[in-house]
């Protein structure tokens, strides 16, 4: 593609004599600028990446894949039994949600109270892996589980009683009343995600029914996936089953959370990708002012019978050899630092005295990081488009060049 004179011609023009001092200076500039940009582009990605996918888990530990509500309708054995010979793959549960009122020690919290069966597989593993103190057994009629986050606000402990009142109202001669009762704390649980510890209470299924003053035919079944990004998929495979039912899926509940991090991602990528395009300017100003400088010398390769396509290649390649050679650098930087990312921030958290990333803003306990390499090829050639433009706008000025006017007074 390049000839040898062509190559000869850009490793000169890449170093530049002392007294072009100044075209150094552009072209360490562009490099760092372009190198930089690639970097910081990177480590962006995968931090959002990353952001992502571990809030995606935090979620799925968190939520059931699939929920089924009767929406009016008698959800009845032959139902259920229809989805688990359809889908070998997916654990079943029933359970029954609605909104309450925690009292305690004089102080009230709004939050969801969430009727379980213990005995479920996906239950019993949800709190051998959350609970901070109780016991699975203690877990019976009449106690619940709290979050250590609303433990801490009502001041509760294990062992403790709370009342509980639901939406549900009960005839007395004063008038409807919301009906609630008293519960022992069977135990705490942490998932480190605050919004959940603070406003989830876990009870039996027998009991959430009864505080709601509901049957077992208006229990919600609760669907968990192999592979629950297939959620939607066996969600419209379901509505054909029985399309009276209200369905949704996890990714329907969190719809505007992850459509918000779809768009900052994509707003990141563009304004960083910016960062790119105007370092690559220093490489369009320093190839104007390298031709400039080097007009006699392009004056005498046209004389001695070079064509104006292979030295307009010739200072194309010095460009795009910047532009080359800082992306990699960009890339190699950019992964190292994505790597150890983590590393990063407590040390910049020790010497600062700064707290980085704060748990109970992010949900997460570290920064993550999750290097896409879709995602590095598209900025390399992003790069490398960027570089070869910048590199091509003054290289194509040599063709407008009259060389008896160089040598006019030679």
């Amino acid at each position: 593609m390049f000839t040898k004179v062509e190559r000869l011609i850009s490793s000169r023009n890449l170093r530049p004599k002392k007294k072009e001092g100044f075209l150094k200076i552009i072209s360490i500039f562009s490099f760092l600028g372009i190198a930089l940009g690639v970097a910081i582009l990177i480590i962006v990605m995968s931090v959002m990446n990353g952001f992502k996918n571990e809030l995606t888990k935090k979620i799925l530990g968190l939520n059931p894949h699939i929920v089924i509500e009767p929406n009016s309708f008698n959800i009845d054995n032959e139902y259920i039994l229809r989805i688990t010979k359809k889908f070998t793959d997916v654990s079943l549960s029933k359970t029954y949600s609605g909104e309450g009122i925690a009292i305690s020690n004089d102080k009230a919290k709004g939050l969801i109270l969430k009727g379980v069966n213990i005995e479920e597989e996906k239950i019993k593993e949800f709190f051998k892996k959350n609970l901070t103190s109780g016991k699975i057994e203690n877990f019976k009629n009449n106690s619940v589980f709290i979050g250590t986050e609303l433990a801490f606000n009502l001041n509760l402990k294990e062992g403790e009683s709370i009342n509980l009142m639901s939406s549900a109202f009960i005839a007395t001669p004063l008038g409807g009343l919301p009906k609630q009762e008293n519960f022992k704390i069977a135990g705490t649980f942490n998932t480190g995600f605050l919004e959940f510890d603070q406003n989830i209470v876990f009870l039996n299924i027998q009991d959430a029914l009864s505080i709601f003053d509901k049957s077992p035919k208006d229990q919600n079944i609760e669907l968990y996936l192999t592979d629950p990004l297939k959620a939607n998929q066996y969600k419209n495979q379901i509505e054909i089953i029985n399309p009276n039912f209200f369905i949704y899926t996890w990714a329907d509940l969190n719809k505007s959370l992850f459509s918000a991090l779809k768009v900052e991602r994509n707003v990141m990528f563009i304004i960083l990708t910016l960062i790119i395009i105007v370092a690559a300017f220093n490489i369009i100003s320093g190839l104007t002012i390298l031709i400039k400088n080097k007009t006699k010398e392009i004056a005498i390769l046209k004389t001695l019978g070079l064509s104006n396509a292979s030295i307009k290649k010739s200072f194309f390649l010095t460009g795009f050899s910047i532009g080359f050679l800082a992306t990699l650098t960009g890339i190699f930087l950019g992964i190292i630092f994505s790597i150890n990312i983590e590393k990063f921030r407590l040390f910049l958290s020790t010497v600062f005295n700064l707290e980085i990333f704060p748990a109970d803003i992010y949900f997460l306990e570290k920064l993550p990081s999750e290097i896409n390499f879709q995602s590095i090829l598209i900025i390399f050639f992003l790069s490398l488009f960027v570089s070869a433009i910048a590199s091509y706008i003054p290289a194509n000025n040599i063709t407008k060049m009259k060389t008896f006017r160089a040598l006019k007074y030679d």
